[in-house]
């Protein structure tokens, strides 16, 4: 419930655990396991990263991240008989070869979804969501939503994983937003893997968990839960295997975009059905948090056509015209679908180029995770979306929004 519940209206959070934890994990990457001649430099380190969190502690009392480092670090000064008094200097413990529990590929079977599923009578089926620019959500329905959300939101929920994102305004008393912070959290589960919680936030893009591991933690199937850092401080993606899941984070210009692939059984996993999907990622936005972004595109256009005939109009105070932001757009997404129309809209109503990209790399994610490249392209018509993706075939997309709104106020 601390979770998840929305915050007053959020600004750029002054706590710095996640600084706390690179440092440490930076000190003792790879040193989970270590001999007893390396537990003091262990014990250094670890004296450097409570005293790193208590520096900050004022700042982050309401963060889950600093409670999750506090009790972590709690739990490896017991394991490593560590003292709380001693040197606080940071050495860089050397890496463990190949054969640390970080590199186990021995995991049962039951920490690899796709492996198991010889015991099923079909094969998974899996479905995409993601967040990115200003923002803008495509469901597990592959329904398209331009959304303002401002503050805190649940994204995913069930009985796996939850994920929320937090959005601030872009400009001072503007109503765009855009995700300055989001928090993943991997549930204990079975044989696999430990709880384990990711946070990013605004120019923080950590390349491990916030207790400072990359992967599941000490269970026999670790490694089915992973961290890659594909480009620093810019893109990571984690693999979570044990249920067939793959998360891509990005930080494009100041703020984060948000992609994953995840089966239908693993989407649909909730302990109270009466409740299910109550989160973005499978509802959509609330109809009151939904921008029409098509009609306001279009009033844009007509705008600009009516400046080219009638000088005498006043100039838009973006720094991008429809024509600039649609010509500037097509340099990346030749294709007029959605995601063209999110980054014009984006575009000049920020004047931020950053967004463009942000559109950009949401495309390429959707390449790569969405399981039915027939249907990467969304346009303003969506019908008959593919097998597996959840919503009724041939069902008139206005009518499915509206369907999905009132099941929503419904539930609420």
């Amino acid at each position: 419930l601390c979770v998840f519940s929305p915050p007053s209206p959020a600004v750029t959070s002054p706590c710095k655990i996640l600084k706390c934890n690179s440092e440490f994990w930076a000190a003792t990457s790879g040193s989970h396991h270590l001999g007893a001649e390396e537990a003091p430099e262990f014990c250094t380190a670890l004296r450097a990263y409570a005293h790193c969190t208590r520096r900050t502690a004022r700042t982050c009392r309401g963060d889950l991240a600093y409670h999750s480092a506090v009790h972590g670090i709690d739990d490896l000064m017991v394991q490593h008989n560590c003292s709380k008094d001693g040197p606080t200097s940071q050495p860089r413990l050397r890496t463990l070869p190949p054969g640390d529990s970080q590199e186990r590929s021995d995991s049962p079977e039951i920490c690899h979804y796709e492996k198991s599923f010889h015991k099923h009578s079909a094969t998974p089926n899996y479905t995409h969501c993601g967040l990115f620019g200003d923002p803008h959500l495509r469901t597990f329905t592959d329904t398209f939503q331009t959304c303002k959300v401002q503050g805190a939101w649940p994204l995913i929920d069930n009985n796996y994983l939850n994920v929320q994102v937090t959005n601030t305004p872009v400009l001072p008393g503007s109503s765009a937003t855009a995700t300055s912070k989001l928090t993943i959290i991997f549930k204990s589960f079975q044989e696999c893997v430990d709880q384990k919680v990711y946070q990013a936030e605004m120019d923080e893009l950590p390349a491990a968990f916030v207790d400072g591991s990359k992967n599941g933690g000490d269970k026999h199937g670790a490694n089915s839960l992973k961290i890659t850092e594909k480009v620093s401080g810019q893109h990571i993606e984690i693999q979570a295997k044990y249920i067939g899941t793959t998360i891509v984070v990005r930080q494009v210009g100041r703020y984060l975009t948000f992609a994953v692939r995840m089966p239908e059984e693993v989407v649909n996993a909730v302990e109270d059905r009466d409740s299910q999907g109550l989160y973005l990622c499978l509802r959509g936005c609330p109809l009151n948090q939904q921008i029409d972004f098509q009609t306001i595109r279009s009033a844009q256009a007509t705008e600009g056509r009516a400046r080219r005939k009638g000088p005498s109009l006043p100039a838009p105070p973006e720094a991008f015209t429809y024509e600039t932001a649609t010509a500037k757009c097509r340099e990346k997404l030749p294709v007029e679908d959605l995601y063209f129309q999110s980054c014009v809209f984006d575009l000049l109503t920020t004047g931020d180029v950053n967004f463009m990209l942000a559109a950009y790399y949401a495309f390429e994610d959707v390449k790569v995770l969405h399981s039915n490249k027939d249907k990467l392209h969304l346009y303003e018509r969506t019908r008959e979306l593919a097998p597996g993706n959840m919503a009724p075939t041939g069902t008139h997309p206005t009518l499915w929004v509206a369907l999905l709104c009132l099941s929503w106020l419904c539930l609420l």
